[in-house]
């Protein structure tokens, strides 16, 4: 009987899954790695486009799509790109473009920002999500389903 179950909303599920960048890139993939679980409904683990494409399939389908970004990490913001001031920064710290720094927001958040430009009194971050404005190859394989709790 439980190769009768789908991928519902509130289901648990273990799975393997890649995302590819429109030139061939993995950006992240657990095939040959251990697989994730994760609870059908929450963002947190996979974006809304993307859990979407697993709603209906069963333990062994193996499902590939096609993202656009504004179902997956949406299109970059002007407003995401910030100029601090050097002095925001650790004396100590040797700042490069490309470096991926992790800040703390007033909530206690950590999120990630790219170092765009090191200038003489400043910093160009850029805080979009480095896939924002991909369009991603998202490819997953169904490894279990468990039933979750119906409301």
């Amino acid at each position: 009987m439980s190769d009768e179950l789908t991928v519902q909303p509130g289901s648990e599920v273990t799975l393997h899954c890649s995302i590819t960048l429109e030139d061939g890139t993995v950006a992240e993939s657990t095939f040959g790695e251990e697989p994730i679980s994760i609870t059908m409904g929450d963002e947190s683990v996979l974006i809304n486009g993307l859990q979407m494409a697993l709603y209906g399939l069963k333990v062994g389908d193996r499902e590939s799509i096609l993202v656009d970004p504004d179902n997956a990490f949406g299109m970059p913001d002007d407003e995401a790109i910030q100029e601090m001031p050097l002095t925001d920064f650790p004396e100590d710290m040797t700042l490069e473009e490309g470096q991926i720094i992790s800040f703390s927001t007033p909530d206690g958040d950590e999120i990630p920002g790219a170092v765009k430009k090191v200038g003489e009194t400043s910093v160009t971050m850029d805080f979009n999500h480095p896939l924002a404005g991909h369009e991603l190859k998202f490819e997953a394989e169904i490894l279990g389903i468990v039933p979750g709790e119906l409301d």
